[in-house]
Order: structure tokens, then sequence, then C-alpha cells
């Protein structure tokens, strides 16, 4: 009976040996090993970058705060605009009619934009009109905004025979409706359809479906895009220049023109009075300053819930 003896074979010499304690793998982090290397420099860039694109947004607030910061009080937001001579002064009925136009166009285009919203996402989500208006919504979210304009002038502006804070929050309404849509479709996609499908095998209908569970899950989702839309129209002037236009005094109808902070902005700014540049620069606070406001809402509101 012959006794079969096996010997281990060396490594083969171009197979390195596990460094650490007893041949195992070390497990250490090593700076100097090429991917580790390639990652901090791809980090450094990163930041770098970001740095970069940050210099513009820091030193234009900077700008705001000091040259507008100096304006602050409560006569700023209470009083009414100078006179081409005339110190002192306010912005508080261009804080009033921007509040004001920004509200006519929330009431009238998130209703509009919710339920269109629940047509492409639950009733007709592949239907020919639904890819259709899906397709404009798309289109419209890059749509110039002067030509929103132009457009309210036609159909509301010409047909009124005036221009009005009504007009102008037409005007911004028509800029609000494709983002609020697209928005509120893609947060109604992202409900759960074991929940909905849970909700059917109970004997809800396709209306209590949406009412008491699509709605309600996707509504955190749909406020952010609401609160971005807001804050997106909330500086532009372009529209309210063909439909609001400007006015010097409180508004007291919304069938009257009414100020705006950037068409007072707009306004101000080429006058060659000290005064009124440095109200300029006060309103231009102001507007960052609530246009900011939002977009912080908008990340808290959206933010993922733990």
């Amino acid at each position: 009976m012959t006794t079969m003896t096996f010997e281990a074979s060396p490594a083969p010499p171009n197979q390195a040996i596990p460094s650490g304690s007893g041949g195992k793998p070390s497990l250490g982090y090593n700076s100097f090993e090429p991917r580790a290397l390639w990652n901090l420099i791809l980090t450094i860039a990163v930041w770098l970058v970001a740095a970069l694109g940050a210099v513009p947004l820091f030193s234009v607030l900077y700008m705001l705060i000091v040259k507008g910061g100096a304006r602050l009080s409560g006569e700023l937001f209470t009083e009414l605009p100078p006179a081409g001579f005339e110190m002192g002064g306010g912005i508080g009925n261009a804080i009033q009619g921007t509040l004001v136009t920004v509200a006519i166009a929330s009431i009238i285009s998130i209703p509009i934009a919710i339920f269109a919203a629940i047509y492409l996402a639950e009733l007709r989500p592949h239907s020919q009109i639904s890819s259709v208006a899906r397709f404009l919504a798309k289109v419209l979210t890059g749509f110039p905004s002067i030509l929103a304009g132009v457009f309210v002038y036609a159909a509301v502006v010409l047909l009124m025979g005036s221009y009005s804070a009504l007009a102008g929050g037409v005007a911004l309404a028509v800029l609000m409706i494709p983002t609020i849509t697209l928005t509120a479709e893609g947060a109604m996609q992202m409900v759960p359809q074991r929940m909905k499908d849970a909700a059917i095998g109970m004997g809800c209908t396709n209306t209590q479906v949406v009412w008491s569970v699509t709605l309600p899950t996707a509504l955190p989702s749909i406020v952010t895009g609401v609160i971005l839309a807001v804050a997106r129209v909330a500086g532009e002037s372009a529209p309210l220049l063909f439909t609001a236009l400007f006015s010097n005094y409180w508004l007291r109808n919304i069938t009257e023109p009414t100020a705006s902070l950037s068409i007072l902005i707009y306004n101000f700014s080429s006058m060659p009075f000290d005064n009124q540049i440095e109200l300029a620069w006060a309103a231009s606070l102001v507007l960052v300053m609530i246009v900011l406001s939002f977009n912080i809402l908008s990340r808290f509101i959206g933010r993922p819930q733990v």
C-alpha cells in the first residue's frame, strides 16, 4: 500500500503576499494608494468648483446687504416711493403689489395645475392627450416670461381697457401652471402602487383613492413645487411691464395698476437721484430675502421624513 504525500506549492512569483500580521490582508487606509490619491484630487476639485460657483452669489448678497441694508427701517415698508427730488420715502406699495399679484397667480394656477396633474398621473396617464399636454407643459417651463406678458396683454389688458393687478396675476399664473403641473404629476407617480391597490381592495372608488390616498401622500412634494413656482414668479418683471405696469399709490382694487418690487427696481435704478438708487438697492435686498425664504421653506417641507 503506497502512501501519497502532498506538499504545499509555493506562491507564484508574481503574486504578492498580503500584508498584515499572520499573512492576513491589511484593512487600513493607505492615503498613498492610487485610488485614494485620485479620490482626494477629485474631492478638492469639486470643492474648488463649488467655491467658484458661490463667489457670484455671495458677492451679490454682500453688495445688497451693504448698500441695501443701510436703508432698512420701518419707513421703508410703510411709506410710498418719493418723487424725483424728494428724500426719504419707502417701497410699501411695491411690497403690497408683489404680494397681491403673487396671491392672485397662486389662486388661479394651483387648482388648475393640481387637477391637470391628477388627470395626467391617475386618470389617463397613457392617453394621447396626456402625452401632448405633458409635452406642452415641458415646453412652457422654458417659455420666455415676456411672451406670457404679451399674451395676457392681448387677452386681458385690452379686454379690460386698463392695466391691473389682476392682469399681472394672470400673467404670473401662466408661468406657474406648467411648473406645478409637472411637479405634482411626478409626486403622484411616486406614491406606491400597493397603497392604491389596498384602497381599491377595500372598496374605494378611483375618486376616493385620489383624494384619500394619492394627494395626502404626495402633498409634501406638491407643496414644494408650489413654493418653488411662487419663488420663481415673485421676481419676474417682464410680464408685469405689459400687465400691471406701475403705480406710486397704494393698491385699493385689483382692477387698478399696481407697483411691484421688480418694476420699482427697474425704474429707480436708472434714475439720476441717489435717494432712488438707494431705494432700488433696498428693494433688491427685500426681494432677494422673499425669494430666499420661499426656497428655504421648500427645502424644509420637501426634506425626507425620517
